[in-house]
């Protein structure tokens, strides 16, 4: 009767957010349990806001953070950023705001899509989204000097800056950090189009190239950086044309080439990506073009020809969706991302235990 008492105790301290999430309850086994999967766990399970979505991770003196978007529904005024960090022993904590969408003149917006990147040198840096929509938000962005225990107050963003949109940014040998940006226009139908924002500090100026391409025969937005080598750059992202998009720079981002669709399917459903420091990259994604289940890993040598990596949820008619990726200081690879719109999930990856198989023509190989 005691530890039935506990136990009970244990899941209402969680579920009011006074204990880590993951003591209470764990993430549900993969259908087909792959040796490169190390953990699978939440990062929030449940708590003051019902529904989440929108994670990013990042690694600060050892320890991971995560942030997420969250409150009664995507759009709604009471959404805000949250942030839950690690332990000393790699337990999530329960989690707490950040920021919210409260402006000076009083009036009160929805927040969206955090990022978490820490640049080599100076502080930790928060950007996110303010605004009523994707297509009237803003950039703000906030600062850590103590690895994300206390933060600056809200900055907004210059005009025509937004920062990145969904994924990290990549930090350039020099020192620019560039970001990874997207729009989407007001119009009928909108233009979604692909830009990319220069800071030489650390978000203090920024330089912007602009719009990349028309927007509408290939309407593409939240895109991930990943670096070939020798100051070749490829970005990858979501698309409404079924299929990820591809655009390359042969000069660190300064110009970009043609954007042109993969083979690989996207159901209109956020991506992130990673370049590993063995020069390998990895692509975490809905492998489908409707729907956001299943969620996959796929790896490639180039950039340009992907493996299929690994299946991390398939489960039909439900939400996995919008993953962040990162590799930490020891080598394993991170993965978060939205589970259901109720939950915010957290695998962890060795990535030299994965076994990639062909591909062909964006093919998913059979089980």
């Amino acid at each position: 009767m005691a530890k039935s008492h506990s136990t009970l105790l244990t899941l209402a301290l969680a579920l009011l957010g006074l204990l880590p999430l993951a003591a209470a309850d764990s993430l549900p086994a993969a259908a087909t349990p792959d040796p490169a999967v190390l953990k699978r766990e939440w990062i929030y399970a449940s708590g003051p806001h019902p529904s989440v979505h929108a994670s990013s991770l990042v690694e600060v003196q050892g320890r991971l953070l995560a942030v997420w978007f969250g409150g009664s529904a995507e759009g709604n005024k009471d959404v805000c950023i949250w942030l839950s960090q690690q332990d000393r022993n790699g337990q999530w904590q329960p989690c707490r705001q950040v920021a919210d969408g409260q402006q000076p003149d009083g009036s009160r917006h929805p927040t969206w899509n955090p990022v978490l990147f820490q640049p080599s040198r100076g502080p930790l840096l928060l950007f996110y989204k303010v605004g009523p929509s994707p297509s009237t938000w803003w950039g703000e962005l906030k600062t850590s000097n103590d690895g994300g225990q206390t933060w600056s107050p809200a900055q907004r963003l210059p005009e025509g800056i937004l920062g990145p949109i969904k994924n990290k940014p990549i930090e350039l040998p020099n020192g620019d950090l560039l970001c990874p940006s997207s729009s989407e226009t007001p119009t009928r139908p909108s233009r979604w189009s692909i830009a990319f924002e220069r800071s030489p500090d650390q978000g203090k100026t920024w330089s912007s190239s602009g719009s990349l391409h028309d927007g509408l025969q290939i309407s593409a937005i939240q895109p991930s950086l990943l670096q070939l080598g020798g100051g070749q750059l490829l970005a990858l992202g979501r698309s409404r044309q079924g299929r990820l998009f591809r655009i390359s720079s042969s000069d660190e981002g300064r110009s970009w080439g043609k954007i042109e669709l993969t083979d690989l399917p996207n159901p209109n459903s956020g991506t992130d990506a990673i370049t590993l420091r063995d020069g390998r990259h990895l692509l975490i994604y809905n492998h489908t073009q409707r729907g956001r289940s299943p969620l996959n890993l796929a790896l490639s040598q180039d950039g340009k020809e992907w493996q299929a990596a690994l299946v991390l949820e398939n489960q039909p008619k439900t939400e996995f969706s919008y993953p962040a990726i990162i590799q930490t200081a020891d080598g394993m690879v991170h993965l978060s991302y939205t589970w259901k719109r109720q939950r915010v999930a957290h695998v962890v990856i060795d990535p030299s235990r994965l076994k990639p198989r062909p591909m062909p023509k964006g093919q998913w190989p059979q089980e």
